[in-house]
């Protein structure tokens, strides 16, 4: 057995390699999907909401192989409260006043985010998830696609325009040959951050679970924090840049796609493979917290701002799960 030092420093740098290759894979995913003509919208809402939750799918699909399910819950629970308490907390904190959103997100998107939540909570509760209960919940993400995809298709259908049928004809080869450059150098880049992918996800959780037998800590309690957090990062990354610009909707969107994704995906995926035990350190305090950090964001968004105040309170939020995990409180 390898020494807790090293152990630790594989973990990190396998963590690190995992997300910053999800950075790279989505990025060249959504450069392909542009270049195909796909609209920005589609590839906004499919490819990078989907990219920026590829750790935790990655991450949990491993823990599976592995024979560690119980960090596939952990690393759900930990997550959804490190977007919510970690990433709006700190998005509101840096911005100038407050996020401020025009979008209206009370019709669908806010009660699919508060439901997901619950039924969540609901179904972990018995500390299990069935395969049923896992194919309900894929089943709510594809009703949740759907909805999105048809109405982008309304929006687009109405931003048509006429294609400019007296181009320069001659232009056409050069632009083909531009297209085919960069289609095969982003679907290069595609496959090699998705090798990177594969290895980071192997090694997180190979290390993982060694850690936890030298350091005697539960699985699902790293799970629920290191690993949780180590795969938020898209997320907060993307939040901060987006609240920095003043661009709000990108910043509490993500944050509600990547959360309804997790539970809808990240657990419904693995759990169609095999029942997800739901440890005991994640029931009390995960799943509380998780309800009571989505019902905040419920009601905060309800006038379409989150203060700078309200972001501290979520801070605190997290300071105090991450402590209670840790039993340091």
């Amino acid at each position: 057995m390898a020494s807790p030092l090293l152990l630790l420093l594989v973990f990190v740098l396998s963590l690190i390699a995992l997300v910053k290759a999800s950075d790279f894979f989505t990025d060249a995913a959504e450069k392909i999907g542009l270049t195909l003509g796909l609209p920005p919208f589609i590839v906004g809402v499919t490819i990078v909401s989907m990219g920026t939750s590829l750790p935790e799918l990655l991450s949990s699909l491993f823990g599976i192989f592995q024979g560690a399910p119980e960090v596939v819950v952990s690393n759900v629970v930990g997550s959804n409260i490190a977007n919510i308490c970690l990433v709006i907390g700190t998005a509101a904190i840096i911005s100038a006043r407050c996020l401020r959103i025009s979008y209206d997100l009370v019709s669908v998107d806010l009660p699919l985010f508060m439901g997901s939540a619950l039924l969540f909570t609901l179904m972990a509760w018995d500390q299990s998830f069935s395969r049923g209960e896992a194919l309900l919940l894929f089943i709510g993400y594809i009703m949740y696609l759907f909805y999105i995809l048809k109405g982008s298709d309304e929006a687009s259908g109405e931003s048509l325009t006429p294609s400019d049928s007296d181009g320069n004809e001659s232009a056409q080869p050069s632009v083909d040959s531009f297209r085919a450059t960069q289609l095969s150098r982003q679907g290069l880049i595609l496959l090699l951050s998705g090798i990177f992918i594969f290895l980071g996800a192997k090694y997180t959780i190979e290390s993982l679970i060694q850690l936890s037998e030298v350091l005697n800590i539960g699985k699902e309690v790293i799970a629920v924090s290191a690993v949780a957090l180590g795969t938020s990062l898209p997320e907060l990354i993307v939040t901060i840049s987006a609240a920095s610009k003043g661009k709000a909707e990108i910043a509490i969107g993500n944050v509600l796609g990547s959360n309804i994704f997790n539970v809808f995906v990240v657990i419904g995926i693995p759990g169609l493979i095999q029942a997800l035990p739901v440890p005991e350190a994640v029931i009390i305090p995960g799943l509380p917290t998780l309800v009571a950090a989505s019902l905040m964001t419920f009601f905060i968004a309800q006038d379409k701002k989150v203060t700078i105040w309200e972001g501290w309170m979520f801070i605190l939020f997290y300071v105090w799960f991450v402590g209670s995990v840790f039993e340091l409180f």
